[in-house]
């Protein structure tokens, strides 16, 4: 296919070639009608590019196929047969996913390392989750992708689950064995589904981490803006095989997608698509090479420790992305939220992810010279500077056995269940109605359903005495906790 072609931004820049004046959404009209403070911030061209696609990007009928002709293209350029894109993120393409699969009071294998996302899709799908739990680190408190063998397992347990959904790469960069995972599904005729948020690039290099729809995957989501070029809320589904139906997938995300799709996010997608076809190997190996000099530099300073392969040596993990920076800070005596906070404060720096063990940054295509040694910069800043950073309550970390709590009821039921909040204390032993997520990374300690436990409640009321942040808590501060009436 001619991959200099980018249908979107074609069409886009065509319809402001013309000029055409919309007697319809949105609201402002390509920014005749926004607050001129605002333009001073966003830009001009944000206003002027963000067009619906009928009768904007595309005619009454979309006859001219403009969005259909970049998803071709997107399944072209990363080995999938079909690929649509999504304008809300990855959050609902996962969603979309597992209601493709299985539906209401059907089983789906899902890991239980999950985001909230996939909680949440649990809750709104009605599916009967059947949680693999992941492979714990207990040195690194670290939830690594399950196994083929856990999969397999489940899968003889639960002979009538529809099938398996697995987060890889995890937040922190440790990959599953895709190809083992889809081996033990496809024994059982049910279909792979892989949240890959973490990994729109691995198609483009090989000295990345397999790609899922390389690895057998039937169904693999990837969140484009986290490690690629597009914006915010920019996601892709990407289709092989016989066992999900694309006609089924297309109905699903119609009936939860919006249908005012933001052309700015099919612009950068498509312009993603184009350039990581004709440069992307190059950009990406230049992006190796700086997370390589990155690594051997902060590995050698003292109280920081970083992850890296030997977590594929242990068995721990499949592989690792060495574009993912994850370094444990303890040793400093300062939590990786302190670590966070004191890298923004003096440093100016903006870290992806932190929590109590570890802070972790990501090397992209984008990043160059000036921001490679501003990292290691700040990096070192910080070990400098560590003794000065007041110290905080120690965490009660949970033992990883702790994390596996009972799911009494299914997570639609409990969250929808008349509920009550009592003192955290007096939770133990009654079954959750909310989620509880430590963010980032966002992945719930507690599910609606499950039995809230005494380690759990003193590992969240200490995290959030030590700066944690639990968003989607009805009382943020943990002094209640939402439970079912008994």
């Amino acid at each position: 296919m001619d991959h200099s072609r980018v249908p979107v931004l074609e069409a886009l820049q065509e319809f402001r070639r013309r000029g055409d004046v919309v007697y319809g959404p949105p609201g402002h009209k390509q920014g005749r009608g926004a607050d001129p403070r605002v333009v001073d911030i966003v830009g001009e061209g944000v206003f002027a590019s963000d067009v619906l696609s009928l009768n904007g990007l595309d005619d009454r009928r979309e006859s001219q196929g403009v969005l259909t002709q970049a998803e071709e293209l997107m399944a072209d350029a990363v080995g999938a047969e079909q690929a649509f894109f999504s304008t809300c993120g990855s959050s609902l393409s996962v969603k979309t996913a597992m209601l493709a699969v299985a539906g209401p009071g059907e089983k789906l294998l899902i890991s239980r390392n999950a985001h909230k996302s996939v909680i949440a899709g649990v809750i709104v799908n009605g599916v009967e989750p059947v949680w693999v739990h992941p492979k714990f680190d207990a040195e690194r408190h670290l939830a690594h992708p399950p196994e083929p063998d856990d999969v397999r397992r489940m899968l003889r347990a639960h002979p009538d689950a529809k099938g398996m959904l697995l987060i890889t790469p995890t937040d922190w960069g440790s990959c599953a064995d895709i190809r083992g995972i889809a081996r033990a599904c496809h024994d059982q005729d049910v279909p792979l589904i892989v949240d890959e948020a973490w990994g729109a690039h691995l198609p483009f290099h090989p000295d990345l981490p397999l790609w899922g729809m390389n690895a057998d995957a039937d169904l693999v989501v990837t969140s484009v803006h986290k490690m690629g070029g597009a914006i915010e809320q920019s996601s892709v589904f990407h289709l092989q095989g016989d066992r999900v139906s694309p006609e089924v997938l297309k109905q699903r995300e119609d009936l939860l997608g919006t249908t005012s799709s933001s052309s700015l996010v099919y612009a950068t997608l498509d312009g993603w698509r184009r350039h990581m076809v004709e440069r992307g190997h190059d950009l990406l190996e230049a992006a190796l090479r700086r997370s390589a000099r990155i690594r051997e530099t902060v590995g050698a300073l003292p109280g920081l420790r970083l992850m890296g392969p030997e977590v594929v040596e242990a068995g721990l993990a499949a592989e690792t992305d060495p574009l993912r920076i994850t370094v444990d800070v303890r040793d400093l005596g300062i939590s990786g939220m302190q670590a966070a906070e004191w890298l923004r404060a003096h440093c100016h720096v903006d870290l992806g992810s932190s929590d109590t063990c570890r802070i972790g940054g990501q090397i992209t295509h984008a990043d160059d010279d000036r921001t490679e040694d501003l990292f290691v910069d700040s990096l070192c800043r910080l070990v400098d500077q560590a003794g000065t950073i007041e110290a905080r309550t120690p965490v009660r970390l949970p033992e990883p056995s702790a994390l596996e709590l009972e799911q009494a009821m299914l997570p639609r039921d409990a969250f929808f269940a008349d509920a009550e909040h009592v003192p955290a204390d007096e939770a133990v032993g009654r079954v959750a109605a909310e989620m509880l997520s430590p963010y980032p990374p966002g992945v719930p300690v507690v599910a609606p359903g499950e039995v809230i436990t005494t380690d759990v409640v003193s590992y969240l009321r200490t995290g959030v005495a030590a700066g944690m942040l639990v968003p989607d808590a009805a009382d943020p501060t943990l002094e209640t906790l939402r439970v079912t009436v008994r």
